[in-house]
Order: C-alpha cells, then sequence, then structure tokens
C-alpha cells in the first residue's frame, strides 16, 4: 500500500514538475515576442491602430477627398470630386455668362442714354448683339441669381464631404465583434399585451 501512494505521489511531483516547467517556457516566449516587437504586453500586437475621426474631418475640410483617401474608402473620389467638379463647373459657366451680358447691357445702355462707348460695341458678344436692353438685364440677374446658387451647391458638397468622411471615420471604430447579436424570438410581450415576434439585440 505504502508502495502505490509512493508511485501516485511520485507521478503527480513529476506532472507538477512539467507544468511548472511549461509555464516558465511559456513565460520565456512571451517576453522574447515583446522584447522583439518591444511591446511590454505581447495582447497589444492585437490591438489595432486607433482610427481618429477628428483626423478625417480636418483633412477632408482642407481638402475634399483627404477623408476618403485617410478611410481607405478610394471608390468614393470619383463621386466626391465628380460632385463639387460639376458644381465648379456650374459656377464658371454662370460667372463667365454674367459678365458677357452685363458688359452688353451696359454698352447699349450707355449708347442709348449717354450716347457713350459706342466704340466698344463691337466687343460684345456675338449671341447678344440681337438682345434688347431689357432681354440682357433680365439674364444679367438671372445669371447673377444663379452664381449664388452654384456657389451655395459648391459649399454644400464640401460640406457633405467632410460629414461623409466623418461618419466612415466613427464606423471604423464600431465594434461588430462576436460578443453581439441580434435575434428574433417568438413569445409574450409585456408592453403589447400579445403574443408575437421580438427582435433582441444583445450586447456582452
Amino acid at each position: 500500500m505504502k508502495i502505490v501512494f509512493l508511485l501516485i505521489a511520485l507521478i503527480f511531483f513529476q506532472n507538477k514538475t512539467v507544468f511548472s516547467q511549461q509555464i516558465i517556457a511559456d513565460s520565456a516566449d512571451i517576453k522574447t515576442v515583446a522584447k522583439i516587437t518591444g511591446k511590454k504586453n505581447i495582447t497589444d500586437t492585437t490591438k489595432k491602430k486607433e482610427h481618429s475621426p477628428r483626423i478625417a474631418t480636418i483633412r477632408s475640410a482642407i481638402f475634399p477627398g483627404l477623408g476618403q483617401i485617410y478611410n481607405k474608402k478610394y471608390w468614393k473620389l470619383p463621386i466626391v470630386y465628380g460632385a463639387m467638379g460639376a458644381a465648379a463647373g456650374v459656377f464658371i459657366f454662370n460667372f463667365g455668362n454674367y459678365k458677357a451680358t452685363r458688359f452688353a447691357y451696359k454698352i447699349k445702355y450707355n449708347m442709348r442714354v449717354l450716347k457713350t462707348d459706342s466704340a466698344k460695341y463691337d466687343k460684345i458678344r456675338a449671341d447678344l448683339v440681337p438682345l434688347s436692353e431689357e432681354s440682357l438685364r433680365f439674364y444679367r440677374n438671372q445669371f447673377r441669381r444663379d452664381i449664388d446658387y452654384s456657389a451655395i451647391f459648391f459649399l454644400v458638397m464640401w460640406g457633405l464631404n467632410i460629414v461623409d468622411a466623418t461618419v466612415d471615420a466613427h464606423l471604423k471604430s464600431f465594434d461588430v465583434s462576436p460578443d453581439l447579436s441580434l435575434k428574433i424570438k417568438p413569445g409574450y410581450s409585456d408592453l403589447a399585451k400579445t403574443n408575437g415576434l421580438s427582435l433582441i439585440f444583445t450586447f456582452k
């Protein structure tokens, strides 16, 4: 009986020694990896670099598209530049027509009322020559109004570019781990006082 007890004690002692050696070896491995990576805690290697919405916002505010590049949403760049390019193109179109109609109206008005600027008549754009003063004044005011609208549209597109980059940056850090679950469960609802389906959201 004593021999059996001694054998059991010997086996237990050997297992404990091996287990202790394994722990020491594992600790040594962790220290080695930590020394190589330069991190005190080996679990730090699993942590992702923090994605800052503030940086995305500032970059998009400085220049459109930089926030999308920071978020690595490169497919959005054609949309951003397309929308802002269209707004800029409309602004340039309206501004050019405004200058032309304003000049033509001014020359025709001065020629009729002040009897001056007749030498500048040839500088009027060809398509505006047949128009009357009243028509030129109308188109001048219309293009002036459209300039304001196109400038506002451009600023709105710039603002949407900033909002898009900020929202994307926030979603980058949104928790989509396995600890989140969404289930549909049949049962009785105390709120509705009837049987039905319940939508259960679990966050651990």
